[in-house]
């Protein structure tokens, strides 16, 4: 980008954040309305985090639980094993669900300044399963792949190899390197999912469109998002600050889920609306307010320069 062309901007996106979220939260104060986006934010982050604090000795609690396994026939045992794996499996799928329809539930509530449930759940159903579907599509690849890389340090331990220990070189630098890929593969999926879903707001599209729209955004504008990124990294620090104070502050209360989020609102609305400014900088397509803007938020949205979508990188046989 160059000569007249407005630049690719991250500070000034994210001062338009704060004036975003005052607008929405503050200017006027409704308790009611704060309730409901806070019930969205707290839907779009599902399973992310939150609960209490608990104190126990540890040492006891183990010895205990032990000393109740050994006294179940070991059929039952089993059996109870394979309930609650199931279990558990239903409920980390039921919350993904929950939180990919969560996610565009909450960039409605933002993007037309309105506390709305019922009203998105039904507009974007389609959407938002398509999201879903395509996450859990992720995950399982992701684990899979995770699976296969980790054959090189664990066919040898399987085998009955003695000579790997904690200290031994090949181990310790195989592992290493496994929790690289890994650790890159999942942020490279957070960053691409953090994209998808205003883009999925925005052009009514299915996950898979969205996919390659972000990728190949990405691909043309890759210094823009490393500092896009970079700045994220630095917000969700400063998010864990605050997050630790108000727990804090509040005796825990912070901690407990849902009343957390909407002691945290504020903090939620600033995290997912920077998103959405940032990058309706790359074009209509992309803008979540290019059909409709609340007046309220004319005077700030006005002043962020829009450019027309970057073109998709050009194919090695063009």
């Amino acid at each position: 980008m160059n000569g007249t062309e407005p630049k690719i901007e991250i500070f000034k996106p994210f001062g338009e954040t704060f004036e975003l979220m005052k607008r929405i939260l503050f200017q006027p104060f409704d308790l009611k309305k704060w309730f409901v986006i806070g019930f969205a934010a707290w839907l779009a982050n599902l399973g992310g985090g939150g609960g209490g604090f608990y104190q126990y000795n540890r040492r006891e609690g183990v010895q205990k639980l032990n000393e109740a396994i050994s006294q179940i026939p070991h059929p039952i045992l089993v059996t109870g094993v394979c309930v609650l794996i199931a279990f558990v499996l239903v409920l980390i799928v039921l919350f993904a669900w929950l939180r990919a329809r969560g996610r565009f539930l909450f960039i409605d509530c933002i993007a037309k300044n309105r506390g709305a449930i019922a009203e998105p759940w039904r507009d974007f159903r389609k959407e938002g399963n398509s999201y879903f579907l395509f996450s859990l599509l992720v995950g399982f690849a992701l684990l899979a792949f995770a699976a296969v890389l980790s054959l090189p340090f664990m066919l040898p331990i399987m085998r009955g190899v003695t000579f790997l220990h904690i200290h031994d070189v090949y181990l310790i630098s195989t592992i290493a390197a496994w929790v690289f890929v890994m650790l890159l593969l999942v942020l490279a999926w957070a960053l691409i999912s953090n994209f998808m879903v205003p883009v999925m707001y925005r052009q009514r599209c299915r996950a898979s469109k969205a996919f390659g729209i972000v990728v190949r955004l990405i691909a043309a504008c890759p210094g823009e998002i490393l500092l896009y990124c970079l700045f994220l990294i630095v917000l969700a620090l400063a998010t864990v600050i605050v997050a630790c104070v108000a727990t804090c502050v509040t005796c825990c209360i912070a901690a407990i889920p849902y009343i957390g989020t909407v002691i945290l609102l504020p903090v939620f609305v600033l995290l997912r609306s920077f998103p959405l400014l940032f990058l309706r900088q790359f074009g209509e397509d992309y803008d979540v307010w290019a059909t409709f803007v609340p007046p309220e938020f004319f005077s700030i949205l006005s002043s962020a320069p829009l450019l027309p979508p970057p073109p998709p990188p050009s194919s090695p046989g063009a």
